[in-house]
């Protein structure tokens, strides 16, 4: 039900800063978007004050499900003995000092342009997506595979669009505001759908607008397990392969029901959500927004935006005719056509371990697969917002579970690198993010952080705050009890350069 939540003294005294946000459903219990913006501006959190707060006007989220290592990415130690560095050597990047792994020579020409943080850690060396995309205060097995359990948090690219549709009193935007790429995570491989990108307790009206992709990929990608090698799209495409809304159509004869389900589009998202409206008197206008929210899909615009077939040869080649590097540039064509939140997430297709969760054959996929794949479409992702006067403004996040063991495991075929959250590293662009600036150090082995550690948490509150969100603003829950955006998160002065 919709409620007014926290102390009714508020409302006669002034919003405060962890209360403002707590009105969901203003417009059903007689309070107008004028009211609402009232309300607005008596918050006095002194956010505003800090610095770059709202620079970016919108994120692009890039998630590589499985993680990827720090050693063989971002923080490489040519010093240490073979079995900690591995194969792979550094090479310098654009900033002196700064070295990164020999496999990501485009990115090393861009450090200009990024900020590397080296000194993530949490206790979790799980793979849990909803840990590292959420405010959830910890990593709960039980429920990993109930992306709608209550007790599961919202997706940080849902709440931005739960508090959106708050502050324009329910108006639909002319895009959504949140959209996933290339596929519902999880729907390729054998395991059911995981936690993490999904509305959570926001209701399903906030789960992302999802794409798919149907067609198989053009080549064999490096093998997985022994005698597990598969037609990877995300490893290449055709030129003609392109991605659709998914939910929208006939249920296709190789998709389960259950996944089908998982399929959802803003329309199935608004019937989901219907219930929370009953005994209210704007059903009526609630049924209006449904009808809207179907005409928004079968419009033409979003559909013209995922079209990066439209796009000219020089600019696709760019961004590699990979799955991957085609839904990076897809997800620049949303932004410019105003979707505020796109995620683009390499996911694990074929087998659960078949994306950045490197048990087995972690040599092969890394050099042949992952990181070329991943140095050709970030690089160009970048490049692409710069050129276009768009990279200021747009925040692009790169973001994973946590990291892989310093020690390598030469046991598994093409040897192996384990789950490791005491120590990693990501890497931040555009939207208020330093340039040419790196964040925190770890020990001789890259396996724990000796300076400047940082919470996946504190990113997310970071993010919120270049996109004009105080941090500390909270959201309810399904039982009705204010819950703070990014849990113990705070903002990082030190990502900001």
């Amino acid at each position: 039900m919709l409620r007014i939540l926290g102390n009714p003294k508020t409302l006669c005294t002034g919003v405060t800063r962890r209360d403002l946000l707590h009105l969901g459903g203003l417009g059903a219990l007689g309070l107008s978007l004028g009211d609402f913006q009232k309300l607005q501006s008596a918050q006095t959190s002194g956010a505003e004050s800090a610095p770059k707060f709202g620079q970016a006007k919108r994120c692009i989220l890039i998630y590589k499900y499985g993680s990827p290592p720090q050693h063989e990415t971002f923080d490489p130690k040519p010093e240490a003995p073979v079995e900690i560095q591995g194969e792979m050597k550094a090479i310098p990047t654009r900033i002196p000092g700064i070295d990164i792994c020999e496999h990501l020579p485009k990115i090393a020409g861009i450090m200009d342009r990024l900020t590397i943080v080296r000194s993530l850690t949490h206790p979790y060396p799980l793979h849990g997506t909803v840990y590292a995309t959420t405010g959830i205060p910890d990593v709960d097995t039980k429920i990993e595979a109930m992306p709608q359990h209550k007790r599961q948090w919202p997706f940080i690219g849902s709440i931005i669009d739960y508090l959106e549709d708050k502050r324009t009193g329910g108006k639909l935007p002319a895009m959504p505001r949140n959209i996933t790429l290339p596929f519902v995570m999880g729907s390729k491989n054998e395991y059911p759908p995981l936690a993490g990108p999904y509305g959570a307790f926001l209701g399903t009206r906030y789960d992302p607008v999802y794409t798919d992709f149907r067609p198989e990929g053009t080549q064999l990608a490096p093998e997985v397990r022994p005698g597990k090698a598969f037609k990877d799209p995300l490893f290449g495409i055709n030129p003609t392969d392109k991605l659709e809304l998914a939910g929208t159509g006939k249920r296709q004869d190789d998709v389960t029901v259950d996944r089908f389900d998982l399929r959802r589009s803003l329309l199935q998202q608004f019937d989901d959500s219907r219930r929370w409206l009953d005994g209210y008197e704007r059903v009526s206008t609630y049924e209006l927004q449904q009808q809207m929210a179907y005409s928004l899909l079968t419009s033409g615009k979003v559909h013209a935006a995922i079209d990066y077939t439209q796009e000219p040869d020089d600019i696709r080649e760019q961004y590699g005719m990979t799955l991957f590097g085609q839904s990076c540039l897809a997800a620049r064509r949303l932004i410019e056509a105003d979707c505020k939140f796109v995620t683009v997430f390499w996911d694990a297709y074929g087998l659960n371990a078949g994306s950045w969760d490197t048990h087995h054959n972690h040599y092969g996929r890394l050099k042949e697969f992952l990181l070329p794949v991943f140095d050709h479409a970030f690089t160009g992702l970048i490049l692409d917002l710069e050129q276009r006067g768009l990279l200021d403004e747009t925040l692009v996040l790169v973001l994973s579970e946590h990291g892989r063991t310093p020690q390598i495991d030469n046991g598994p075929m093409g040897a192996g690198r384990h789950h490791w959250s005491r120590a990693y590293s990501q890497v931040y662009a555009g939207g208020g993010m330093g340039r040419g600036h790196l964040v925190g150090r770890t020990d001789k082995h890259a396996g724990d952080v000796e300076a400047t550690p940082i919470s996946p948490k504190d990113v997310l509150a970071t993010a919120f705050h270049l996109l004009g969100i105080d941090p500390h603003t909270t959201i309810p829950n399904a039982d009705g009890r204010p819950m703070p955006l990014t849990g113990t998160g705070e903002l990082r002065a030190e990502l900001l350069g």
